[in-house]
């Protein structure tokens, strides 16, 4: 797939105000300081559509962006890290809650995972959340270009074995950089097949 066009549509925290033309939506999500949004513009190959900054927990909204006029990417609040009140931390969580488990046209949520660490709990509670709600997701490494292959390689491992404590097998695995596009292409292959299939 090549991204034509992303475009900024709407930003809000109320699920009731998300888009109703039943387009299908692909969100991202992580731990805050992840590199989400650099994530996020290297895939649609436009560094100024998702706002990168140097302080963690920038997002705090949902935020919608229409591809090729044809299917959502969905910007979530971090979660974990963010320097704000514990008020608004409860307060994210409930209306990301909220969008993940009632919207309908959500097909695949992208969970992303610094490479460099070694599994995090506040992720693999998440992705386990997400398994016990039903809702389909792909684990997405970031920063592949900040480690060697070695490092890399026993991080998956990692994870994997983590990951195989609760699950049968494994979610879909896209390892990426943002600094050289790895990974731009499978992802947005992944989301055109599975656009297809809904055709």
């Amino acid at each position: 797939m090549k991204v034509k066009t992303a475009e900024f549509v709407i930003s809000n925290t109320e699920v009731s105000k998300c888009p109703t033309d039943g387009l299908l939506e692909y969100a991202f999500i992580g731990r805050s300081n992840v590199g989400k949004s650099s994530l996020i513009n290297m895939l649609v190959g436009n560094k100024k559509l998702a706002k990168t900054s140097g302080r963690p927990g920038k997002t705090q909204l949902i935020n919608h962006f229409i591809i090729n006029n044809d299917w959502y990417l969905v910007d979530l609040p971090g979660y974990g890290y963010a320097k704000t009140s514990k008020t608004n931390r409860i307060k994210w969580e409930k209306f990301i809650a909220e969008y993940l488990t009632t919207r309908k046209t959500l097909i695949n949520i992208f969970v992303l995972l610094d490479s460099r660490l070694e599994p995090q709990k506040i992720d693999l509670e998440f992705m386990n959340w997400c398994g016990e709600k039903g809702l389909p997701f792909s684990m997405v490494f970031t920063k592949i270009d900040k480690l060697s292959s070695t490092a890399l390689q026993k991080n998956l491992a990692l994870y994997k074995k983590e990951m195989l404590k609760y699950w049968e097998e494994l979610p879909p695995v896209f390892t990426t950089s943002s600094v050289s596009s790895f990974g731009q292409e499978r992802i947005l292959n992944y989301i055109d097949q599975i656009n297809a299939s809904f055709k």
